[in-house]
């Protein structure tokens, strides 16, 4: 579950030859991860990173963060993992990507992708690709519509494994979790994207929540509203009693602690699927969320 990031600090960065990674390719950034994550099955094998090193790889994604890719490779590499600078033929612009360099238990942790151009200002986490069909293109989507952004990205169908082991929304042995934590350590906030079914007890297209806190900043709020503006039937759950509100999500907690903001986004399969009736008004209203969290505008305008 890993994903690019990238950020330097202006005092103590490392020199620029230190700062990009060794490994480089040229990529079709969307048709990269969709194909990494078209092969996720329920029944697949899923063992968890342990606890040393889920500690190597927090020391690794902050090193990245600080700008250092260099040490961030020698820390990544006995874990079966590799840093690589991406240039995405679509658009030109540049993502480091860490991902496993081979087979072994680290190619179910997942990826994280960091948009090289500029600093993280926002995270988009994906905990359940596949089986929350279309939220890994929505998060794609995002990352490539939004600069300044990262993308958290599981590395396994949430069924596979056994015992829940996989589904790492609630789950803090995971790489996912690893990663979001060091973003929150950092002051990026995050949304993190789910999907449902239709069923007579959710009503709704969008169920939107705040994790384990109660109240809703400006910018939420202001996403909130532009999706009813859209169309879009949005339950609130700082207002009203909602299904699915992601109050037991350990992201959620975690952002809590560490006082880092934390959007869960539900949505129905007609506004996330990439021919969804209502996808691009939803889509619209998380790129203006994450617009506001780079401006400091409520409204990201």
């Amino acid at each position: 579950m890993l994903l690019a990031l990238v950020g330097c600090q202006a005092d103590t960065s490392p020199t620029s030859e230190d700062s990009i990674p060794r490994a480089r390719e040229l990529v079709d950034l969307r048709s990269r991860i969709v194909e990494y994550t078209a092969g996720f099955r329920a029944d697949d094998p899923y063992t968890p990173p342990g606890e040393a090193q889920r500690a190597r790889l927090a020391k690794a994604v902050g090193s990245l963060l600080s700008g250092d890719a260099q040490e961030a490779e020698r820390r990544l590499a006995p874990l079966g993992l590799g840093l690589t600078r991406l240039t995405d033929t679509d658009s030109g612009r540049r993502y480091d990507e860490i991902a496993a360099t081979g087979t072994g238990a680290s190619t179910g942790w997942g990826r994280l992708y960091l948009n090289a151009d500029s600093a993280v200002r926002w995270n988009a986490q994906v905990p359940h690709p596949v089986s929350d069909r279309d939220t890994e293109a929505l998060g794609i989507r995002l990352l490539e519509q939004s600069p300044g952004g990262a993308l958290v990205l599981a590395g396994t169908h949430r069924r596979a494994g056994e015992d829940a082991a996989a589904d790492v929304a609630h789950r803090e042995d995971s790489a996912f979790h690893t990663i979001v934590v060091e973003l929150q350590k950092r002051g990026v906030p995050g949304v993190q994207l789910h999907g449902f079914t239709d069923s007579s007890d959710r009503p709704y297209d969008a169920v939107v929540s705040t994790g384990a806190v109660e109240t809703a900043p400006a910018e939420v709020a202001a996403m909130a509203d532009r999706m009813d503006e859209d169309g879009l039937r949005v339950c609130r759950a700082w207002e009203a009693r909602c299904p699915l509100e992601g109050t037991t999500n350990v992201q959620g907690r975690s952002a809590q602690r560490e006082h880092a903001g934390f959007v869960h986004v539900e949505l129905a399969r007609h506004a996330r699927a990439d021919d969804g009736r209502d996808t691009e008004e939803a889509a619209e209203a998380l790129a203006g969320l994450v617009t506001a969290w780079k401006s400091g505008e409520p409204d990201g305008r």
